[in-house]
């Protein structure tokens, strides 16, 4: 024996065999095989369910352990060894960080974990696995859905003990609503998150319209909806970016001017770019306040919690225009970041940079082969399960020559055979019937199995029409997705402006607008903005190409208008804030608005619901809520930001507010029970801001007031749209009329009106309603312009089935402001 530290002796026949291996060939060959390992199995996602490796495997390891969102919570370490154990042999940190993000709100638009505990921040890390517990997300449900009825492939693990899905089922379009990002070896993706309801709507149309252009979907799909909220600047790099998949846009913080203490000034951010933490942007103002790049900064506070959410207050020291200031920030700190879309994704096992149509298609593909599949796994075993039926149904009409011939069998086998031969039947009726159970020997088990046979005739018949039928196949497809849209939709977080304009720059240069006459604009997706003149904007020959304006009034560029919410309040606000539209703008659309919530703070459900032009002289306001009350309020400004123009009862709102401008317009209620109801303005007595209002209209059982609003003129025209009131709001278009006005007779107030819409199959309310000068212009929730039929519907007829679902109808600007002009 070799003593410890020494060789042992080699044996007498060892011959020793050395391979001569070049370098650079070995080299090449294990980068090339690290590269591909990279690529496919790392970093890229797939584009048909939009997850990269290590996310379809937590999410079906997690499906596999029934953690779903009805069970309780599991220590996410537990999850993480699963994943690596069986699927994922990367090591526990890779496997925790992407469980981390798919469960942090924003970072995923759509979550796919529900998690407990410290998951982190935008500036923290979470806590160890061993202390964070999770579950799989109602979102996580939807993309592994149907996994066991073969609509997928699965392959081998690493060690070919276990077999995993090659790609999921997905319901949810996750390339795009989540986005990804990841760093492979010489190519990179960077896909940004978008709005759920806007990505299914696009889906949809292109499953009608297959050879539909990208305009058309960016109808649908204006740009990325990050789950921060915040601005994107400039959409030409957004729409560079879905033709060719490579573009950039920039991203900007939410920001607004408040009075912080009563003599100073503040900038008050409230979402910041998506990737950007609050102590980034903090540090990052530290240092150049230090080494006073900017001056006019007193002090910075994060009040940012729970209940409030994100708040990074600025302190803006006397003497210095916070609006200028602003400015410099977006400039210099992260309060501004570009975004580089590089929409690289793996197609039929290959990387491809796809646009938004391509992202669409492939997943669209995916989708109607899932739906085929699924369809032909569930008529075969909807036919197997016939076929025992109908077995059964044999055995029970002779049960006792049944029972006679088996009780006479020497053997199971033998059994078998006579049923088969006396009864004709299959090898597997006869095992089944064997096998059955004495109880159901009764005279209602037959009833229950006729019952059953009628169903799955009916069950394999209606599958055969969906996999007959490639119409019919799409069909499905399409209803599928408009419940996922129903199911997880959100309203759209993020606002997008075509330029930086003048929204920040305004106030920098306030002291050199003169007090030139102008009108006040608010578009219908919160966009506030004012004309350069008093001239009355054209209605236009073309579409505006972004949003509708729904309330318009006159002023002066250094005056002031008040904005009326649906609380009651009358918020004053400066003109000279809102930007100026470009003198030449013919029927002006609001792309390069400001937000409203830049200029005044909305309580959480609050919203604005038109302008008004504080005059102390003529006809006042009047006012609708929710519970059929009308009010006119006299004129009155007092000397404070804010104040109530209406008491409210519990549980009311106001749903409508308009300036008359002669008093002689007719007032008019619009149900969700299609009731319409109108009179004249003058047999309302005025009060004053501290009254309650009088009865508008009698409500029947159950119903609200949808619209109300002032009339002039014969010209005017009634929009109504029908739907379900089950139905999330914002994804079902519905049933749309356009009815003349003249079609209502007018009624006296506090009455019940006149039917206005007709409810078809399905339909139990109105979705939106309108009255106003013709014509009738819609907007969709992303601000692009839908056509609405033409002015020729019955007053108590039924609708047309519409494109989009509509968020606004308002007329022209120029029949808005109109009469303001001639008064």
């Amino acid at each position: 024996m070799a003593r410890r530290g020494t060789k042992p002796p080699l044996p007498d026949d060892f011959e020793e065999h050395i391979l001569d291996i070049d370098v650079g060939d070995e080299i090449k060959s294990s980068f090339l095989e690290y590269a591909y390992s990279v690529i496919y199995s790392r970093a890229l996602p797939d584009a048909r369910d939009g997850l990269k490796p290590v996310q379809r495997r937590i999410l079906y390891t997690m499906d596999d352990m029934s953690l779903r969102p009805d069970r309780g919570h599991v220590k996410s370490a537990r999850v993480v060894g699963e994943v690596m154990g069986k699927l994922h042999p990367h090591g526990d940190s890779a496997i925790y960080d992407a469980l981390v993000r798919m469960a942090q709100p924003w970072s995923m638009r759509l979550p796919m974990v529900d998690g407990h505990g410290n998951f982190g921040s935008p500036d923290d890390s979470p806590a160890a696995m061993r202390y964070t517990e999770c579950r799989m997300a109602p979102a996580a449900v939807a993309m592994t859905q149907s996994l066991d009825e073969d609509t997928v492939d699965f392959k081998a693990n690493y060690d070919s003990r276990e077999l995993e899905p090659s790609v999921l089922p997905a319901a949810i379009p996750h390339l795009l609503v989540n986005g990804a990002t990841g760093i492979a070896v010489g190519m990179a993706t960077n896909i940004p998150p978008h709005n759920l309801v806007e990505v299914v709507q696009a889906l949809r149309h292109l499953l009608k319209h297959p050879k539909a252009s990208l305009e058309d979907l960016m109808r649908f799909v204006p740009g990325p909806d990050l789950p921060t909220g915040g601005k994107i600047v400039g959409l030409e790099g957004v729409r560079d970016a879905y033709a060719s998949g490579r573009g950039s846009f920039k991203m900007r913080a939410t920001a607004r001017i408040e009075s912080v203490t009563p003599r100073k000034k503040g900038i008050v951010i409230t979402e910041l770019p998506y990737g950007v933490g609050t102590e980034r942007v903090v540090e990052r103002i530290k240092v150049l306040v230090q080494s006073k790049k900017v001056q006019g900064i007193s002090d910075i506070k994060d009040l940012t919690d729970r209940t409030n959410g994100l708040r990074l207050v600025i302190e803006v020291k006397n003497g210095f225009v916070p609006e200028a200031l602003l400015e410099q920030l977006y400039k210099l700190t992260p309060l501004e970041e570009s975004f580089g879309i590089n929409a690289v994704a793996l197609v039929d096992g290959q990387p491809r940079t796809l646009g938004l149509k391509e992202m669409l298609e492939v997943f669209l593909g995916h989708r109607v082969d899932v739906v085929r599949r699924r369809s032909t796994f569930r008529r075969g075993k909807a036919a197997d399960r016939l076929h025992l039926v109908e077995g059964l149904l044999l055995a029970i009409l002779d049960i006792d020559e049944v029972i006679q011939l088996i009780r006479a069998s020497d053997n199971a086998a033998a059994a078998k055979e006579r049923l088969m031969t006396v009864f004709d039947l299959t090898t597997i009726q006869a095992e089944y019937i064997l096998d059955m159970p004495l109880r159901r020997l009764t005279k209602f088990s037959k009833l229950e199995l006729d019952k059953e046979k009628t169903e799955l005739e009916q069950q394999i018949e209606a599958l055969d029409a969906i996999l007959n039928d490639e119409q019919q196949l799409r069909k499905v497809v399409s209803d599928e997705l408009a419940e996922v849209a129903k199911t997880f939709g959100t309203p759209r977080r993020t606002v997008l402006l075509a330029s930086a304009g003048t929204a920040v720059t305004v106030g920098a240069a306030s002291l050199e607008v003169p007090d030139d006459p102008c009108f006040a604009l608010l578009s219908s997706s919160g966009l506030l903005a004012r004309t350069s003149t008093d001239e009355v904007p054209g209605q236009g020959e073309g579409r505006a190409n972004h949003d509708v304006v729904v309330s318009a009034v006159r002023t002066t560029a250094r005056g002031e208008v008040g904005v009326l919410t649906s609380r009651g309040r009358l918020v004053r606000t400066q003109v000279l804030d809102m930007p100026e539209l470009p003198a030449s703008a013919n029927d002006p659309n609001l792309q390069g608005g400001l937000p409203l919530s830049e200029v005044l703070s909305l309580e959480p459900g609050e919203r604005a619901l038109a302008l008004t032009s504080l005059a102390t002289d003529g006809p006042g306001l009047a006012l609708g809520t929710a519970q059929g009350v009308v009010k006119r309020v006299n004129p009155e400004v007092l000397n404070r930001d804010e104040w109530e123009v209406v008491s409210l009862k519990e549980g009311d709102e106001v749903v409508g507010a308009v300036e008359l401008a002669t008093g002689d317009e007719e007032l008019c209620f619009i149900t969700s029970d299609a009731q319409l109801l109108h009179f004249p303005a003058e047999g309302v007595r005025p009060q004053g801001r501290s009254g309650g209002g009088i009865a508008g209209i009698r409500l029947g059982s159950g119903a609200r007031v949808v619209w109300f609003g002032a009339l002039e003129g014969d010209d005017a025209v009634v929009f109504t749209a029908s739907g379900a009131a089950t139905a999330l709001p914002g994804t079902e278009p519905g049933a749309w009329k356009v009815t003349p006005f003249t079609e209502y007779p007018a009624k006296g107030r506090a009455t019940g009106g006149v039917r206005c819409h007709r409810f078809l199959r399905g339909e139990d309310t109105l979705v939106l309603a309108w009255a106003g000068p013709a014509p009738a212009r819609g907007a969709a929730s992303s601000g692009a312009p839908v056509e609405l039929p033409p002015a020729e519907g019955r007053r108590d007829g039924s609708g047309t089935p519409g494109s989009i679902p509509l968020a606004a109808v308002a007329a022209p600007v120029a029949r808005q402001v109109g009469v303001a002009a001639r008064a």
